[in-house]
C-alpha cells in the first residue's frame, strides 16, 4: 500500500470517529501492519503536512497528527461514497463543467482533473466534464478550496441536444471496463468472506487478523471511487456488477468491524489534553443505510 493512500483509508475508517487526531507512534505501529516501516510513514506525513493534508500538534516531546481541512473534505467525501446508497432515480439533470488554465497553472489543472474524476465527473471532450450526479455543493467546495473562481464555469441542463444519454455516458465513462474490474474484486473476496465466516463460527478470529482485513477490504474498495461515477440506478446496465460487489463488501465489513476496531482502540493514543468521546458505533457500523 502507498503510504499516503493508506494514512486516507485509515483516517476514514477509524482516528475521525477518535477525535481525528492520532500519535505518529500509534501510526507507526499500525502501518507497520502493512509492510510500511517507520521512515517511509514519517516521510509520507512530511509530504502531506507539505501540501496542507495534515496538521501537526506538539505536547511535550510527541507529534499528534491530524487531517487538515483540505484533506479532510478528501476524507469525508471518500466515506460518504463509500457508504451511502445510490440513488434509485436519476433527477434528469446534467451537470456540466468547463474550465481553461493558463499554462503556469498546470500543476493546479491536473489537481483540478484528479478531484474531478475522484467525484465522478466523466471527460468528454477537451476541458468538459459532465455528470448525471447532484454534485453542485462538492464543485462549489472545490472551487472555492482553490480560488479558481476565474477558471471553472459549472452549468446544469435537462438534456444535451446533440447526442442522446447513453452516448454520453459511453462516451464519458467506460462501463465494461468498470464492470470488470468489479468481477475481479467478487473474485477475489468472494472465497475471503467463505474463510472468514468460518473462522468466526470456529471462533479463532484475531482482533489484529479482522483489524488488517478490514483496512484491506476498505482499501482495495475505496480504489472503485476512481472508476465508479456511482450513476443512479435506472442509469447503469442490468445486472451491474457494483451491486454483487457493494453487497459482499458490506456482508465482510460488518463480519470483522467489532473485532478490528477493537484492535484499533488498543493501539491508539490520542493527545493528553483531549477528552476523546469516542463515537466507537459509528466506526463499528459507517453505513448510513444498507444496501441490499
Amino acid at each position: 500500500m502507498k503510504p499516503r493512500s493508506l494514512m486516507y483509508t485509515l483516517y476514514g475508517e477509524y482516528i475521525q470517529y477518535y477525535g481525528g487526531e492520532i500519535w505518529v507512534g500509534s501510526l507507526i505501529q499500525i502501518m507497520n501492519k502493512f509492510g510500511v516501516s517507520e521512515s517511509s510513514v514519517r516521510g509520507a506525513i512530511f509530504r502531506m503536512v507539505q501540501k496542507n493534508l495534515m496538521q501537526v500538534r506538539k505536547i511535550g516531546n510527541k507529534s499528534y497528527y491530524s487531517v487538515s481541512e483540505q484533506g479532510k473534505r478528501k476524507v469525508d467525501e471518500g466515506v460518504k461514497r463509500v457508504y451511502t446508497t445510490q440513488s434509485q432515480t436519476w433527477d434528469g439533470m446534467w451537470r456540466v463543467l468547463t474550465y481553461s488554465f493558463p499554462e503556469e497553472k498546470r500543476e493546479l489543472r491536473n489537481e483540478i482533473r484528479n478531484e474531478l474524476n475522484w467525484t465522478g465527473f466523466g471527460v468528454i471532450s477537451n476541458s468538459t466534464w459532465v455528470s448525471p450526479n447532484p454534485l453542485e455543493e462538492q464543485v462549489l467546495e472545490m472551487i472555492e478550496t482553490y480560488q479558481i473562481e476565474d477558471n471553472i464555469f459549472l452549468f446544469s441542463a435537462a438534456s444535451i441536444v446533440s447526442h442522446d444519454n447513453q452516448s454520453i455516458i459511453k462516451k464519458g465513462w467506460d462501463l465494461d471496463r468498470i464492470s470488470n474490474e468489479y468481477n475481479i474484486f467478487i473474485e477475489k473476496y468472494t472465497p475471503k468472506f467463505e474463510e472468514l465466516r468460518e473462522k468466526a463460527l470456529n471462533n479463532t478470529l484475531t482482533d489484529d487478523e479482522c483489524f488488517i482485513e478490514r483496512t484491506n477490504l476498505v482499501h482495495q474498495y475505496r480504489k472503485f471511487l476512481f472508476q465508479d461515477p456511482g450513476f443512479p440506478r435506472d442509469l447503469l446496465p442490468p445486472q451491474w456488477a457494483g451491486t454483487k460487489a457493494r453487497e459482499l463488501f458490506w456482508n465482510i465489513h460488518q463480519l470483522i468491524s467489532i473485532p478490528a476496531v477493537r484492535f484499533f482502540e488498543s493501539v491508539y493514543e490520542p493527545a493528553p489534553d483531549k477528552n476523546i468521546q469516542a463515537q466507537r458505533d459509528k466506526a463499528i457500523n459507517p453505513f448510513r443505510e444498507i444496501y441490499m
